[in-house]
């Protein structure tokens, strides 16, 4: 941003009367006069101008943009409201670095950017800007003698949607160590500490990311035998442990969880809820289901990776153990819009199965599998009637499981395991705490537990 030259004296007290006018003024006159004076006294009108532009960014609807024209407003033209947050970091780089809330202002101004920058799919931008909040984070913790905070989670998120998990696990790792001398701070520890498990995982870290889990497991325990935090949390927190230690190849370890995961559900279907709890559960839940569904993202053919390998292709695609609001636009819109193209192939499937004695294959149920794991996430984002809009594919995956497994018993009884589990966890999150118990109950049965 230029903020240097004459101005002429006229647009000055132009601009002053449109601030000092009693009546009221468009966000689109506020900004024109702050472009204005802060050429003439940056130290007070750039802060303002950064923020009017934050805020007409945000217009929507009829007379919100310069022409007063229906469907004008910034939020409705992306190219136009890009332009106007690029133009806020300008001001907000302009701004003397010797003013006290300058590093705020930028690293706000940062942030509303790369959101628009990654929603437009320029990834690389985006990330740049990020990298320059983690860098403002580092100079401020620098300056205060404390640890990093400030664009650590932005940053681990945009590098391991590209694959780079292992530099996020590491960032991750060390604000963990930070965070937890101060405990669980009403969850905020736990969102953390799956961001790490998510990272550590994908980066094929398997005893790291177990020993985390653990964490987690211990630390939602303490809080509900505390009556700090739901029971459900912890339940989910044992499934998703028990499927994590089986996806890792640690049988033994996962059947000795899942015995503890039933003793919790027995508990919650026999007294339900010490308490009443509104809030976070059903979040909690999608995060570990998307984290335990992440192995059925891979073909069941062609080479399956390991544990923690990315498939060779795709781009980017959503962190591990971020919640769904958290992950880049564009990342996050492609995940919600695959979900048309997964319909369409597990019904082409189904078809093929109708015809096919053997019924349906172990490729039908994983995709089906797929589809629902990203419809419950998509559901659960926008409405609390997530249950409502998502109970058909949770029983559609164990009635196509259970085919699979008449006809193909070997591979189909891993399969149908899976996705009771799956429908349990949800019959947890929708508070159906004695069809939950019956599921998992027949999940372990078909994994070998005693009992």
């Amino acid at each position: 941003m230029d903020i240097t030259g004459t101005v002429d004296q006229d647009d000055i007290t132009r601009a002053r009367t449109i601030l000092l006018a009693s009546g009221r003024r468009t966000p689109y006159e506020e900004v024109d006069a702050y472009r204005v004076l802060a050429r003439v006294g940056p130290a007070a009108y750039l802060p303002r101008l950064v923020r009017a532009l934050h805020d007409l960014s945000y217009e929507r609807g009829h007379g919100s943009g310069r022409c007063g024209c229906p469907g004008s407003g910034y939020r409705e033209r992306p190219a136009a409201r890009l332009a106007l947050l690029e133009e806020a970091v300008a001001a907000a780089r302009a701004v003397d670095p010797a003013e006290p809330g300058r590093a705020q202002l930028l690293y706000q101004a940062l942030d509303f950017c790369q959101r628009d920058l990654y929603a437009m799919g320029r990834r690389a931008e985006g990330l740049a800007l990020r990298a320059e909040m983690l860098a403002i984070g580092r100079a401020q913790a620098a300056a205060d003698g404390g640890p990093v905070s400030q664009g650590v989670r932005e940053w681990a998120v945009g590098i391991s949607e590209e694959g780079r998990c292992a530099e996020a696990a590491e960032l991750l790792g060390e604000l963990v160590a930070a965070r937890l001398p101060d405990g669980p701070g009403e969850g905020t520890l736990a969102w953390l500490l799956l961001e790490w498990i998510g990272a550590l995982h994908d980066a094929g870290r398997a005893d790291e990311a177990l020993a985390a889990f653990e964490g987690l497991v211990t630390m939602e325990a303490g809080e509900a035998a505390a009556d700090r935090g739901p029971v459900v949390c912890h339940a989910h927190a044992l499934i998703g442990y028990a499927r994590m230690l089986d996806t890792w190849g640690r049988g033994e370890p996962a059947a000795a969880v899942r015995k503890e995961a039933r003793a919790v559900l027995t508990e919650l279907a026999t007294t339900g809820e010490r308490r009443s709890w509104s809030g976070y559960q059903a979040s909690f839940w999608v995060v570990l289901l998307s984290l335990s569904g992440a192995d059925s993202e891979r073909p069941a053919s062609g080479g399956r990776p390991a544990p923690g390998e990315r498939p060779a292709s795709g781009g980017p695609r959503p962190a591990l153990g971020v919640q769904p609001q958290n992950w880049s636009p564009d990342v996050r819109q492609r995940y919600f819009d695959s979900r048309t193209a997964l319909r369409e192939e597990v019904d082409a499937l189904a078809a093929r199965a109708a015809e096919d004695p053997d019924g349906p294959c172990a490729e039908q149920v994983r995709l089906h599998r797929v589809l629902t794991v990203r419809s419950a996430v998509h559901a659960e984002s926008l409405t609390h009637l997530f249950a409502e809009r998502t109970r058909h594919l949770f029983d559609e995956g164990v009635d196509l499981a259970r085919g699979l497994a008449r006809h193909r018993s070997a591979e189909g009884a891993r399969a149908l395991a899976d996705v009771l589990m799956d429908r349990s966890a949800f019959r947890l999150a929708a508070g159906e705490f004695g069809p939950a118990l019956d599921d998992f109950r027949e999940a372990s049965g078909l994994l070998g537990d005693a009992g």
